[in-house]
């Protein structure tokens, strides 16, 4: 992408990003408003009383809007009986509509909630994963259709004072988009607009983008070019942001798939409302994404710097590679993971029961030379070495971490290899909250990755060694920069889901957890499925009530697989496509 295009307006200082005031019901998101925190229920959408309670539990969590899925006319009416139920309970919380290749659900949806999300995708369009090439005309000719399908529900949503979120997924581009554009964060981007354009030409601004996917790396890229490309078109393109990693999973993997991908766009002033998407019950998805608000750095170190890489395109940085310690480190090695002395100690004696957590590299025997990246004069002396080194940010800067490190990538040279820290003040408090801890070193951790920044990080924020190397690979997992295990997209439940997300998805893990290297698509339905599982090696897509499709990439190969027999069936045909190997025995804990 053109390097005159900019997405913040310093990245070594932080801002936030200003957007216009856009109203949802009660709530104001943009123009300066705090950061809203939003979920989606899981309950089927038919039935009234489960969804009013568990709107209202996460209402009393602290959310402060609430999806409900729409997947056709008829489940869109009984969104009346839902709001009725909520507000009868004194409980003001604006709803928010779900929608999917079902205008009239949209249309219906839109008289009883304050907010409709559409997908530009498959609105209107219905993926045939066809290639084709389209003439500027027929181009024209897709685009009028789109206008005359989405233009009534603009004048119905204008008429209500309802809200749109215009919400590109990765996974589910329509073939116009994707035959012009390709699966790209630019496909995305453009996709997005061309429904913006319709509302704008009918003088409706009360919307929002969100540009969703379930690799980090990709969600981060769309919205900064998102970002970009509205700054381009004018001043009053300023629309609000919504932000979320679809299909992050479970546990620490899905907090730290988000806090990677949200967090980082948090960190550089991009987001107005945000929802972690877990493959949980949804009232444990508000404290994670409170939590993510709440960490938010700010301040900065140094102006007028210019980045030495390229925000708008993933490449790691182009160091030269060190022997460390025996082992290689920089260049396109894989990252390492390094620890402290005093926390090699305390796992020496079961390192080689360790498995794939163990430590690497002893941060004080590496010869790591640690600088502030502020003082010119040691920078200077670094790149007049004749001989790379291995450089990092000292502890105690009062520096925001990404800024600090950004700031010593600038200007040191590419050849010189970076030692990532999460965190430039240790912890030795063994009783610190782990969610604060773990989300901002994935915050921090996962926002330089992305960048292209580092070859090797060290986890300072937990205090526990066994945990502190857990969360360290776990991250470089989440961020796509070393695969050590099985890798996950696992879809958060809603009541388009046609099995149990949490059960399957735990069923799954256990019986290929452990499959190195192999990425598992679980999704609920076929909304994102064959889109999100572009990355994924196999998928697992509920196609009928009690029934699984199963996936080799994107393409469906078993169909209407009876639900009891799916996960054998499913590890039969990683068998045959040459992926599957038995699982070591465990050895037990030392």
């Amino acid at each position: 992408m053109a390097p005159e295009l900019r997405y913040c307006k310093d990245l070594f200082n932080y801002s936030r990003r200003e957007s216009r005031e856009v109203t949802v019901g009660n709530v104001k998101m943009g123009g300066g408003n705090p950061v809203v925190v939003q979920s989606m229920i899981t309950s089927d959408t038919r039935d009234t009383d489960a969804c009013v309670k568990e709107i209202l539990q996460l209402a009393n969590a602290g959310c402060e809007v609430v999806r409900i899925t729409a997947q056709t006319k008829k489940y869109a009416r009984n969104l009346e009986n839902i709001r009725d139920g909520v507000r009868s309970a004194n409980c003001e919380v604006p709803l928010v509509a779900d929608i999917h290749f079902k205008p009239d659900a949209a249309f219906e949806a839109a008289k009883w909630v304050e907010k409709i999300r559409v997908n530009p995708g498959n609105y209107v369009d219905k993926k045939k994963f066809e290639i084709r090439e389209y003439t500027d005309e027929q181009y024209a000719e897709e685009l009028g259709r789109i206008r005359k399908e989405f233009t009534p529900l603009v004048h119905l949503c204008k008429e209500l004072g309802r809200a749109v979120r215009i919400g590109t997924n990765h996974g589910s581009l329509s073939d116009r988009i994707m035959n012009r554009y390709g699966d790209t964060p630019l496909g995305m981007v453009e996709s997005a607009l061309e429904f913006a354009r319709i509302a704008r030409e009918e003088s409706f601004h009360n919307f929002v983008f969100s540009m969703k996917a379930s690799n980090p790396k990709v969600m981060i890229e769309a919205y900064r070019l998102l970002v970009a490309r509205l700054d381009a078109e004018g001043a009053d393109w300023n629309y609000p942001l919504h932000l979320g990693v679809t299909e992050a999973g479970d546990g620490e993997d899905g907090r730290i798939k988000s806090a990677i991908g949200i967090g980082s766009l948090l960190a550089d002033g991009i987001g107005d409302t945000i929802r972690v998407s877990l493959t949980e019950d949804s009232v444990h998805e508000v404290p994670v994404a409170q939590a993510l608000v709440k960490a938010i750095p700010t301040g900065g170190c140094e102006t007028g710097v210019k980045e030495s890489w390229n925000p708008f395109e993933y490449e790691r940085r182009k160091s030269e590679v060190l022997k460390v310690n025996d082992l290689m480190l920089g260049g396109t090695e894989l990252m390492k993971v390094f620890t402290s002395k005093k926390k090699w100690e305390a796992v020496a004696h079961k390192i080689e029961q360790m498995g794939d957590f163990k430590p690497e590299i002893v941060a004080e025997d590496s010869g790591v030379l640690a600088l502030d990246p502020r003082d010119n004069e040691a920078i200077s002396e670094a790149n007049q070495a004749t001989e790379p080194k291995l450089l990092t940010v000292q502890d105690g800067l009062e520096m925001p971490t990404i800024a600090a490190f950004r700031l010593l990538a600038a200007k040191v040279d590419a050849r010189h290899t970076i030692l990532l820290k999460d965190t430039l003040n240790p912890s030795t408090d063994a009783a610190a909250d782990f969610l604060p801890v773990l989300l901002n070193a994935a915050m921090n951790l996962g926002s330089l990755i992305c960048d292209g920044i580092g070859d090797a990080i060290l986890v300072q924020g937990e205090e526990a060694p066994g945990q502190s190397l857990r969360l360290s690979y776990n991250t470089l997992q989440a961020a796509g920069a070393r695969i050590f295990k099985t890798d996950y997209v696992a879809c958060p439940s809603c009541g388009r889901t046609l099995f149990n997300l949490q059960d399957t998805t735990q069923k799954i893990r256990e019986a290929t957890g452990h499959l190195k290297g192999v990425r598992i698509a679980v999704m609920g339905c076929i909304v994102n499925g064959p889109g999100e599982m572009a990355d994924a090696d196999f998928g697992y897509v509920g196609g009928a009530p009690g029934k699984i499709n199963l996936y080799v990439g994107k393409q469906a190969v078993k169909f209407n697989i009876p639900e009891g027999e799916a996960v054998e069936r499913l590890q039969d045909l990683i068998r045959e496509h040459g992926r599957w190997f038995e699982a070591p025995e465990k050895v037990a804990e030392v």
